[in-house]
């Protein structure tokens, strides 16, 4: 009879025994995972919030693009008219990552361009969300706009644009009569374009120099207009403005929400060399369109 109850104490020693070495095998410890097993320590970067850009073409109406290209309204045939307000498509391999439109229109007085590109960034490093991938994308392209560093005087010139006649900012107008007068000539993104900006600009020296002279004045630009970085507009943004050697104008507005970029690029070619387009007005208009499209994303 003692021998009986003995066997089954061994058994029951040695159950507790299996039972101790089997927890202490499957206790989620990352000290050896099995090969492929993602451990609980690894960290997976957030996705960006757009998945999908919308068709750039179509993301502009009709009232805008009025604004923004004048001779639209004075095309005389209406199959003209139309292909003109619906644009022309930017080559691109994949609308999900990259979509672009432009549009051209001439009329007596200029010949106006206008550019929207939508990019979605991503990235393809598990541990770099697409939000910051996009940030960087972005930084690249501030640094390329080369912006000027703004002023101590900054903010005073922007509360005086009125006051012409403020003793304090006279050296102002050399300041900032500078960057129109000396434009980044690679602003042009259209190279057919470029070679009209050409011709025109091969005059005579002396017919060039009284030109540059006279410009100064024409194209002298406060500093709430020069080259800066925009508030409220995305989460950053930037304003860029360089005029031609031939007087054409071209404003850019690029900015980032979340993990895309949208770039506005707004550009007039006057039909003489003697114009100037204003700078202000550019602005405003390539602005309040990078508003729109910034409005629609957020919807």
């Amino acid at each position: 009879m003692q021998r009986k109850a003995y066997v089954p104490g061994i058994a029951v020693l040695l159950a507790a025994a299996l039972t101790a070495c089997t927890g202490s095998g499957d206790d989620g410890t990352p000290d050896d995972p099995r090969p492929g097993e993602v451990t609980a320590s690894a960290s997976t970067a957030q996705p960006g919030r757009y998945d999908t850009l919308p068709e750039a073409c179509g993301s502009i109406d009709d009232d805008t693009l009025e604004a923004l290209l004048p001779g639209l309204k004075q095309l005389p045939d209406a199959e003209q008219r139309e292909e003109a307000y619906e644009g022309r498509a930017t080559l691109t391999y994949d609308t999900d990552r990259k979509a672009g439109c432009r549009w051209k229109v001439e009329s007596p007085t200029a010949t106006d361009y206008l550019f929207v590109d939508f990019e979605r960034v991503v990235s393809f490093n598990g541990t770099v969300s697409d939000d910051s991938k996009a940030q960087e994308v972005y930084g690249g392209k501030v640094a390329a706009a080369d912006l000027p560093e703004p002023s101590p005087s900054t903010s005073e010139g922007d509360e005086g644009n009125g006051g012409e006649g403020d003793a304090g900012s006279s050296a102002a107008p050399s300041q900032s009569a500078s960057p129109a007068d000396s434009p980044k000539s690679s602003k042009s993104s259209k190279p057919s374009d470029s070679s009209g900006s050409s011709d025109s600009s091969g005059s005579p020296n002396s017919s060039s120099s009284s030109d540059a002279s006279g410009s100064a004045s024409a194209s002298a630009t406060p500093a709430s207009l020069q080259p800066r970085t925009l508030d409220g507009l995305g989460d950053e943004a930037f304003l860029d403005d360089a005029l031609g050697t031939s007087r054409q104008r071209t404003v850019t507005v690029v900015f980032r929400t979340s993990n895309v970029l949208v770039t506005v690029e707004y550009e007039e070619q006057p039909a003489t060399t003697t114009d100037v387009p204003d700078s202000e007005e550019m602005q405003d208009k390539a602005r309040n369109l990078a508003e729109l499209l910034a409005e629609a994303f957020d919807e």
